[in-house]
């Protein structure tokens, strides 16, 4: 290994520099401080469990993200985190144990074996907030307007969204008696949005004694996307499914007909094929988008039952986003620049606490070392004038 590699980190595995940094920590403090506000908790769940409760529920996905290891101390396997919405609903479920709704929020770091589709990173600085013990439309668009409030935070003002309802694909693929195999399958070519592959799927499954109608309604699920109106054309296309995706289609249309009275101008997009997190989510699913960007920079959805392996059935919704790709968005953008004052390394009593005060007041102050260039960005320095210490500007 040449001298140069040893300075090398992992692709996708990132570091922040001093001015990155400091984004990252005034955004990190701006969402926790957006989540107190609506009565979120703040928890810190640990970097690492044991498999057994850190993947339960996250589904294959999840497991195939997640670094693993063997505990020196049990030789029981643990995993790293690779995502944090697992681990709050352990701590809601067995910790807490709150009777009733329970807002919980966090920032931490995670890692994954694959980068993230959007940043491109392994390592994000994930945000995220879950409301726990409420099952219903209030709760879905209290966390869709957290998400759009805490994206404003970021600097994110007029995102679009895209909204859908994994109950739908799921109550489809029960009536046309599609086993897990089958389901996955034609899960994935929804996904890439593939035509041909779907036709060509549902005609050797109808030539295989599939039910016509139940594959006619497969089928449209592809192409049932677009503003509001898709709604009604979803009611015509799947006439005669089951009882669940006529439920599904009211509770999207009811949010829908409140987030245009609440966010006036909101892009909303529908997209009856968005399934992410559908190993896992429930019902409905949402993503935000900036402009330019194919991939969502925040995305969340309902996902019950979750706390039932940890002793509590418990309805959840929440969302989460990558604090790093923000600070991304905004390099080589100017930063505003910070007071800074320098001060002798030596003085008296006084010195020392015109430094303590002035530091207390959030200036910075940097010490004098002797036979170095001590000269700071904007020139001020604490300078003896009439018997006390004061801030002389240079």
């Amino acid at each position: 290994m040449t001298d140069i590699n040893r300075w090398l980190l992992p692709d996708g595995l990132e570091e922040a520099l001093p001015d990155a940094a400091r984004r990252l920590e005034d955004l990190r403090r701006r969402v926790l401080d957006q989540f107190d506000t609506w009565g979120y908790d703040l928890v810190m769940p640990p970097l690492a469990e044991y498999l057994e409760s850190l993947l339960t529920g996250a589904g294959h996905a999840l497991d195939l993200q997640t670094f693993k290891l063997t505990d020196q101390l049990t030789g029981r396997m643990m995993g790293v985190r690779a995502d944090l919405t697992p681990q709050v609903a352990r701590i809601d479920a067995h910790r807490l144990r709150v009777q009733g709704p329970n807002r919980l929020c966090y920032v931490g770091s995670a890692l994954r074996t694959r980068a993230d589709e959007w940043s491109g990173s392994r390592s994000p600085l994930q945000a995220g907030a879950e409301l726990f013990g409420h099952d219903g439309i209030d709760s879905d668009l209290e966390i869709i307007r957290l998400m759009l409030a805490t994206l404003a935070a970021c600097g994110v003002e007029r995102p679009s969204m895209d909204l859908g309802h994994v109950g739908i694909y799921r109550a489809l693929a029960q009536d046309a008696g599609l086993d897990a195999s089958q389901e996955q399958e034609f899960f994935d070519q929804l996904q890439r949005k593939s035509v041909p592959e779907i036709e060509q799927t549902l005609a050797a499954w109808q030539a295989g004694g599939m039910d016509p109608a139940a594959c006619a309604r497969l089928r449209s699920l592809v192409d049932l996307n677009g503003d509001a109106t898709v709604l009604d054309a979803a009611r015509r296309a799947l006439a005669g499914a089951p009882v669940e995706v006529a439920v599904a289609l009211d509770h999207l249309q009811a949010v829908v007909a409140r987030l245009e009275a609440s966010e006036p101008g909101l892009d909303l997009h529908l997209d009856l094929a968005e399934l992410r997190g559908y190993a896992y989510h429930t019902g409905l699913v949402f993503a935000a988008f900036v402009p330019g960007s194919g991939q969502a920079i925040a995305r969340g959805g309902r996902y019950n039952e979750i706390g039932r392996v940890f002793g509590r059935a418990r309805a959840a919704t929440g969302f989460s986003t990558d604090l790093r790709a923000f600070v991304r968005r905004e390099a080589g953008a100017p930063m505003t620049p910070r007071q800074t004052v320098l001060a002798p390394a030596t003085g008296d009593v006084a010195l020392e606490a015109a430094i303590a005060d002035l530091r207390a007041r959030g200036v910075r102050v940097v010490r004098e070392l002797e036979g170095q260039d001590n000269e700071v960005p904007g020139g001020a320095r604490l300078e003896p004038r009439a018997g006390e210490w004061t801030v002389v500007e240079h």
